[in-house]
């Protein structure tokens, strides 16, 4: 099911209307330095939890913490950039981030940091805010290029925090981590507030109202619940991996090290291709047939990954790079597709959708952890495995679907 853009239903923009390549690459830039603040915790656990004399599962608190933050601020503050100014929302949100990572940076206790990470996690939704203003600024013809572009900032920031998080605290220590988090935000608001354009409002509502909107939108827009299932299934896939990986890894024949199993996370960067790439075939009209094509290819992988159960290494690190490529993928043309929806209402159907994905990651984490208990890896595999050929079937009944009210 495509959906075609309305022209009239746009914002005004004046006769600029569209990004420069140089917008677009900084709208990248600071997606992907603003998502990293959540992920620049994760190599610093160990060092925390030694420097405050606590055990692991309290250290761990932080990401969970982080992780029920960000999931709010994509529920509450996620859908303001329907109704206020963007530019000064994305500032303000910025300033607290940073004043966040100072309190990290000079925390007298776990708990202390456990609370700055919440705070900080639900004002940190500004990646996915600038995700949806650049695709309001740019033009119906190339929107689903910017999303890419942007949308691949926002991956390579979740990889480099990982691996710069690390090595800034090997060189001075963890505080030093968030101390230059803090700056880094503070220096990114201030070149925002002087480049990004100001945009009136696309919406004026109580935010109460602006909430319920969404249940509303989501009633009323069959695409949308598609991608939403798109992502749901997906990124549900892409977690059933990444919970279990660590421990086929660890296991024979295997043997892995924690540093050698975090280095499969750089495949990263093939999925920050993907976003790149896969934009500009949305903007041709072949979102149906790219979806096709990126659920078979994670189908595909999830066949590899069956392999990788026995000592084919190859196979392993084949599958995951084709899985990421896949998952990735999908992200985008379902936010480019999703954009094309309702341009007075970018902010809240990303709402809708990224409430969907991050369900999915939720119950692909815990489908894997209980598969894994029950079967080991070739149960974590049938799961991944089945979360990726329902995708799939859902994919032909669509296109059926479609082409039987095409025919009528």
């Amino acid at each position: 099911m495509t959906t075609t853009p309305t022209a009239a239903a746009e914002p005004r923009l004046g006769p600029n209307a569209g990004l420069s390549r140089a917008m677009v690459a900084l709208f990248a830039v600071a997606a992907g330095f603003a998502v990293a603040n959540i992920y620049y915790c994760q190599p610093l656990l160990t060092a925390i939890a030694d420097t405050f004399g606590v055990g692991s599962d309290t250290a761990s608190m932080i990401v969970t913490a982080g992780t029920v933050g960000y999931a709010a601020g994509l529920a509450l503050i996620m859908p303001l950039g329907d109704v206020l100014d963007r530019r000064r929302l994305v500032v303000t949100l910025l300033l607290i981030v940073a004043g966040m990572q100072a309190v990290s940076a000079t925390a007298f206790s776990v708990g202390m940091l456990i609370a700055a990470g919440a705070v900080m996690s639900l004002t940190a939704v500004v990646a996915p805010i600038l995700v949806a203003f650049a695709a309001t600024l740019s033009t119906p013809q190339d929107r689903g290029r910017v999303t890419g572009s942007v949308m691949s900032g926002v991956l390579m920031g979740v990889l480099m925090a990982r691996t710069g998080g690390g090595l800034i605290a090997q060189l001075g220590g963890w505080r030093t981590v968030y101390a230059v988090a803090a700056v880094l935000m503070v220096v990114l608001a201030a070149v925002l507030f002087r480049t990004l354009p100001r945009l009136a409002p696309t919406a004026t509502m109580p935010y109460p109202k602006l909430l319920r909107s969404i249940f509303t939108i989501l009633r009323e827009e069959p695409v949308l619940r598609l991608r939403c299932l798109y992502g749901f299934v997906s990124f549900a896939g892409f977690n059933a991996l990444w919970t279990s990986i660590a421990f086929l890894l660890g296991g024979a024949p295997y043997s892995y090290g924690a540093g050698v199993i975090g280095l499969f996370g750089l495949a990263g960067v093939v999925g920050a291709y993907a976003a790149k790439v896969t934009g500009p075939q949305v903007d041709r009209g072949r979102d149906h047939a790219v979806t096709g094509v990126l659920l078979a290819l994670i189908l595909v992988s999830w066949g590899l990954l069956g392999l990788a159960g026995g000592t084919w290494l190859p196979a392993l690190l084949l599958g995951v790079v084709l899985l990421d490529l896949g998952v990735q993928g999908m992200q985008v043309v379902n936010l480019a597709v999703n954009f094309r929806l309702r341009p007075e209402a970018r902010n809240r159907i990303t709402t809708a959708y990224m409430t969907a994905y991050f369900s999915g990651a939720v119950a692909g984490s815990a489908a894997s952890a209980a598969a894994f208990a029950a079967g080991g890896w070739p149960a974590v595999v049938v799961v991944g495995a089945g979360f990726a050929g329902f995708a799939l079937l859902v994919w032909v009944v669509e296109t059926v679907l479609t082409r039987r009210a095409a025919g009528r």
